[in-house]
């Protein structure tokens, strides 16, 4: 590629030329053609190109840049996280592997660094989300934003429990709008008050909660349609209760059923689709395929998996009876963090081994999950990180969909149980390069409700990710050729060029 070692300001028009561009929200699957910059945005090609700087992109693949639409990166969570696990949090110089939960400073660069240039913390306490501004107003280059936890707070939790639509809107676009957020996400429904009443996991959605006649089923029901009528661009995020819990299969397809005809997002479903326990005949396994069948002939919803890779991380989640669960189950000292009426999280450090039987029923569910969804327009890239892995590890996850013979050869490697009884061996599918743009930029940048995300039409931001192509699909993914920000060249070869700062993605409610 031919950059200029200065690029002033590096918001001078140029032209990408020759580049094989994927953009499948503009219908282009390996098309050929140049790309024109200008002001930070995508334009069309000007009847003048002299004044236009010429980058040579022959024979790299050019992608809009990555959108993590779930993902952990601010807030007291993050910060608890980095504190249990100082092992984790700070390498040595001679690692090669970034920190479990790496500084504010160095997650906008290993994201960016990656092909990334959005990101969404998907877990804020409304108390916490000034500090959370706070914080990524320090996290550079990408542009961000994050979900309230506002069905936490006892106002909102009140009218959901009254069921006055006009009052619940109120006060979800005042919670999002008074709190900078982006959208309303919601942990274990109900659960946070059973836990703060010492009645232990909400294991149901249908007993009411304790002082309610608020049962958990009727609040997904109350908050989505709230959330819809609000205006708001992203629709409610929902991580479900029972989260980790073997059988909450059948909670997560209660669920789907709950909201059908309800725009929602399903978040890290890989945690949630489990059989065993007291109603399941079998032992610990997968519960993918009912529940895919299920989602695949139902429109309206739309999901992450939380994928699991093997190795050490940190676990965080906004619900705090689920991290006691799991912490109680290891052995693993854990942090909790509680805001009282105003959410809070739990946090362990956690270790996923391929020869543990659990961890690779995890690790084979998840996969199951991408192999097993029709279409991928619906579906989002992410391992909830750092809770299923860290984000830089995105780039194996993309060759093992990508590439079945990858794919038998991990699959070998793990427990000898899953791989008896895991349908995982049966899937040939194989990922495409625009597939894997679809869950990685376009669809994610849809879900969001960023139209000038995810594509590389007119208008959009010039947001772009060049790779070299390459077989191995990991090496390909973790190491762009070039990465621009809104046509600032930002990241080259692996390499920071640019910590210039990203935008905060606020919402303004309608209602």
């Amino acid at each position: 590629m031919n950059h200029p070692a200065t690029e002033p300001g590096g918001h001078d028009p140029f032209v990408l030329l020759g580049g094989t561009i994927h953009d499948p929200a503009n219908n282009r699957d390996g098309v050929v053609s140049d790309l024109w910059i200008e002001d930070g945005t995508i334009v069309a090609a000007p009847t003048d190109p002299s004044r236009f700087r010429r980058v040579d992109a022959t024979g790299l693949v050019v992608m809009p840049g990555g959108v993590d639409l779930h993902s952990h990166v601010a807030g007291p969570k993050v910060n608890a996280g980095r504190r249990i696990a100082p092992h984790l949090a700070r390498k040595p110089r001679t690692s090669s592997q970034p920190a479990a939960v790496p500084t504010i400073q160095s997650t906008g660069a290993l994201y960016a660094a990656l092909g990334y240039t959005t990101v969404f913390d998907a877990a804020i306490a409304t108390g916490a989300a000034a500090i959370a501004t706070l914080e990524l107003a320090e996290l550079p280059i990408l542009d961000k934003g994050f979900y309230l936890l506002a069905a936490d707070d006892a106002d909102l939790l009140a009218a959901l429990d009254a069921g006055d639509p006009a009052v619940i809107g109120r006060l979800i676009g005042d919670a999002v709008e008074q709190g900078g957020g982006w959208g309303v996400k919601v942990a274990n429904p109900g659960g946070p008050t059973f836990w703060k009443q010492r009645r232990g996991d909400h294991r149901d959605l249908d007993t009411p909660l304790p002082g309610y006649g608020l049962t958990g089923r009727t609040l997904l029901e109350r908050l989505a349609r709230g959330v819809a009528t609000t205006g708001l661009p992203h629709p409610l995020h929902i991580h479900t209760a029972n989260l980790g819990l073997p059988g909450n299969w059948r909670t997560l397809a209660e669920t789907m059923q709950t909201l059908d005809g309800i725009p929602a997002h399903l978040a890290h479903v890989q945690f949630h689709s489990y059989t065993g326990g007291e109603l399941d005949a079998d032992t610990f396994g997968s519960g993918v395929a009912e529940l895919a069948a299920w989602f695949n002939s139902h429109e309206g919803l739309t999901l992450d998996v939380g994928q699991v890779l093997f190795g050490e991380t940190v676990a965080m989640t906004g619900d705090s009876a689920a991290a006691e669960h799991l912490a109680h189950t290891t052995g693993v000292p854990w942090h909790s963090h509680d805001l009282w009426l105003e959410g809070g999280c739990g946090v362990l450090p956690i270790t996923y081994k391929e020869k543990s039987l659990i961890h690779a029923w995890q690790w084979a569910i998840g996969l199951e999950w991408f192999l097993s969804v029709d279409d991928p327009w619906r579906l989002v890239l992410s391992t909830d990180h750092p809770n299923g892995a860290h984000f830089t590890a995105y780039p194996v996850l993309m060759q093992l969909l990508g590439d079945a013979s990858f794919r038998r050869a991990a699959f070998e490697r793990i427990h000898p149980a899953v791989r008896d009884r895991s349908p995982l061996a049966d899937f040939d599918r194989e990922y495409s390069l625009q597939e894997l743009c679809i869950i990685t930029r376009a669809a994610p940048a849809r879900i969001a409700g960023l139209p000038d995300k995810g594509h590389l039409g007119l208008t959009a931001d010039a947001d772009i990710t060049l790779y070299r192509p390459n077989d191995d699909l990991a090496a390909m993914f973790a190491m762009p050729a070039a990465v621009y920000k809104a046509g600032q060249l930002v990241a080259e070869a692996g390499q920071c060029r640019s910590l210039s700062p990203g935008r905060q993605l606020r919402a303004l409610p309608t209602q």
